[in-house]
């Protein structure tokens, strides 16, 4: 019999995450990123449940080809650009769009076969100093792309570091609109955050990623209260349970003592399967969908939810690690990281369900 642990991926849900993309920028295309194998829920799932948009956004050049190679034609975008010559015969074949950030990638583009074939997105660095031409290296980067034989359209993108936090996104935006204002050339700016809260960051393209999984990107509004369905849901059962006195001590490092009789139930899930080792006591579960936490520290295969309250639980429980009735932002929150991170670190060893 198999380990009880899978992880539900709902392709309705990002359907409809899709769907609040569209209706929060209508006038803008939707450049869906799925980069990290769809955020862990799988790159060609992801990709047919949201074949609605007009563009997938992602980072490896033979993912982007296995997208096409499957028949997908809507624009693709390796959002780091290529690392080598040997890529651009690659991005020529397939028709891929790519983006330019730093000088070493114009010299590059030398290497692209063919003369106007090429699709760009020059990036422009507004102040999250990760990637990207400053506004006065973007102006002379800007002209080279203009002239270079293999550069058929251009569209000028930045990425906002605050979006999703109160000090916002004036300052970089204001930076950006200075340097585009002089061009007549597309433009893209929002990620998920940016695309809920700044509608004056729409432009050409929009860049949603962690809303079309089902988390918010906002610490203070929940998924549900933005319209959004978790398309994610990890899940397992109880395989023991032991009755502590007090005074007992639970699993490594004795990071929790019973200050009284209490039973705890042991979940086959661990941080081999992708649950975080750090996430301290009090991380919320759902146990046969009542709302409990975890005790203790997280082992390589096993963790530990507290049964008190719970006396109807016991062996073959179900029990929900985050997903559906569980967001995952607030496991998140608890364990001191992000939702990304979560859904991203899910590990190969976890049975994927549709």
């Amino acid at each position: 019999m198999p380990r009880p642990i899978q992880a539900h991926i709902n392709l309705s849900a990002l359907e409809n995450n899709l769907r609040v993309a569209r209706r929060a920028a209508p006038s803008a295309r939707i450049m869906a990123v799925i980069k990290a194998d769809g955020y862990g829920h799988g790159l060609t799932r992801v990709a047919e449940a949201l074949s609605a948009a007009d563009g997938f956004a992602l980072l490896d050049i033979q993912d982007a080809v296995h997208l096409r190679e499957a028949g997908f034609n809507q624009v693709i975008l390796l959002l780091e650009g290529v690392f080598n010559a040997e890529d651009m015969a690659l991005i020529a074949q397939y028709d891929l769009a790519c983006v330019i950030h730093s000088a070493w990638q114009l010299a590059l583009l030398d290497a692209c076969p063919g003369k106007g074939t090429l699709d760009v997105w020059l990036k422009v660095n507004s102040g999250m100093n990760r990637l990207g031409f400053a506004p006065q290296q973007a102006a002379h980067a800007l002209e080279q792309l203009r002239r270079h034989r293999a550069v058929r359209g251009i569209t000028l993108m930045t990425h906002f570091a605050n979006a999703d936090e109160a000090r916002g996104i004036a300052g970089p935006l204001a930076l950006f609109d200075d340097f585009a204002a002089p061009h007549r050339i597309a433009r893209s700016l929002a990620n998920s955050a940016a695309l809920l809260r700044y509608p004056e960051t729409h432009g050409d393209w929009v860049r949603p990623g962690l809303m079309l999984y089902g988390a918010s990107p906002f610490a203070e509004v929940s998924a549900q209260q933005l319209g959004l369905q978790p398309a994610m849901t990890l899940s397992s059962r109880i395989i023991a349970v032991q009755e502590l006195r007090a005074g007992d001590e639970v699993g490594y490092g004795a990071l929790f003592r019973a200050e009284h009789a209490m039973r705890i139930g042991i979940v086959a899930c661990g941080y081999a399967d992708g649950y975080p080792r750090h996430a301290p006591n009090g991380t919320p579960a759902l146990v046969d969908g009542q709302a409990t936490q975890t005790l203790g520290r997280v082992s390589m295969d096993m963790l530990y939810v507290d049964l008190s309250r719970l006396p109807q639980a016991g062996v073959g429980s179900a029990v929900t690690l985050w997903g559906e009735g569980l967001p995952i932002e607030e496991v998140a929150r608890a364990a001191g990281t992000v939702s990304y991170e979560l859904m991203c670190a899910l590990t190969a060893r976890v049975p994927v369900v549709v």
